[in-house]
């Protein structure tokens, strides 16, 4: 046998003993390794944002590359989310231009957590929180609709991850996953896929009943009814309402703060501090005056709120979700006079 021969034998069964060493450990690959180690924050995430816990796999793993990335090693950016009216930490990366600007976080769980408020608070993305929860499919494509990717096969990359390593699972999940995580194969038992399939009719409508309410949606005002009045030890003689647990009435035409104070049996400085005045101002037909203190921080599920104009000042927004002028200005680390911009983020929960 000559030489050549030998050596193609050589090269042919190496080849075969690597790639059966492969097959045999199919846990020691990076994409596998990933998938173990942040599953059970993309089930989290989805339950607190509505956001596909395939989805969220799928493109961390196509973004990030498995965790191995620069952007994610160096800035635990693992969705490759840029600036966009970002005022937390930065690097610069040249991606589809040079020097581009891109968001830096203090871990992978502050980045799992922003891609989930990216989607869910910005209009464009909007509709997908329309489609079943299970629909990865409708997502994959509707990201890419929706300007996530300009890549025009990235629905096609998304969906042959989630479809390589039965991402979908994660999908009807209620729990963190680490009993599926344990199956080394990446694939579910017919036992395991008739349970789950059972579920996904509970876990569609759990998903949808946790999705948060926009930070742009006010909390609808409720009317206290006269059933309350030792509650709040008030006139009832018109109509009061509350917001995040606060009572309040809607100013009239031609009414005042002293005369407000005067019905409730207020102070007149008391009424002031409540609406975070400190001095008297001309009250306009519809506004809010609030007749006790505000919260220091908004309704549950009211976690920020996205400027939809430059030039908004804080105190409005105060008024509108019924917190403290002062403690939003501290969660926030901001001053009183300070004024949002277009598209800027504002916590409203800590």
């Amino acid at each position: 046998m000559d030489m050549k021969k030998i050596l193609a034998i050589f090269l042919i069964t190496c080849g075969s003993l690597l790639s059966a060493g492969l097959r045999a450990n199919p846990d020691k690959s990076p994409q596998t390794a990933y998938i173990e180690r942040y599953s059970a924050l993309a089930v989290e995430e989805m339950y607190r944002s509505g956001v596909p816990a395939s989805i969220t796999l799928a493109q961390g793993l196509l973004e990030s590359r498995y965790g191995l990335s620069e952007l994610a090693v160096e800035a635990n950016n693992h969705f490759g989310i840029k600036c966009h009216n970002w005022a937390g930490a930065k690097m610069f990366y040249d991606d589809d231009k040079k020097n581009e600007c891109f968001r830096r976080y203090a871990s992978a769980e502050e980045s799992f957590r922003d891609h989930s408020d990216f989607l869910r608070y910005r209009d464009r993305y909007k509709f997908l929180f329309d489609l079943d929860p299970t629909d990865y499919k409708g997502w994959a494509h509707g990201l890419r609709k929706a300007g996530y990717a300009t890549d025009p096969s990235y629905p096609q990359k998304l969906i042959k991850l989630i479809e390589d390593y039965d991402l979908h699972r994660f999908d009807s999940l209620k729990k963190a996953p680490e009993e599926v995580a344990d199956n080394k194969d990446g694939k579910l038992s017919k036992e395991e896929r008739r349970a789950l399939k059972k579920e996904r009719k509970v876990a569609r409508k759990e998903a949808r009943k946790e999705l948060p309410e926009s930070p742009n949606s006010i909390e609808q005002p409720k009317p206290v009814h006269k059933d309350y009045k030792e509650t709040f030890r008030f006139n009832m003689s018109r109509q009061m309402y509350s917001l995040n647990g606060v009572p309040f009435v809607y100013a009239a035409e031609g009414e005042t703060f002293a005369g407000i104070a005067e019905t409730y049996g207020l102070f007149l400085k008391e009424i002031l501090r409540y609406n975070d005045l400190d001095d008297v101002s001309v009250l306009q037909p519809g506004q809010i005056v609030y007749l006790q203190p505000k919260k220091r921080h908004a309704a549950h599920g009211l976690d920020k709120y996205i400027a939809e104009n430059d030039g908004e000042v804080l105190w409005e927004i105060a008024q509108r979700f019924a917190v403290k002028l002062e403690s939003l200005c501290k969660l926030n680390h901001i001053s009183e006079e300070y004024v949002l911009r277009e598209g800027e983020v504002l916590k409203l929960r800590k």
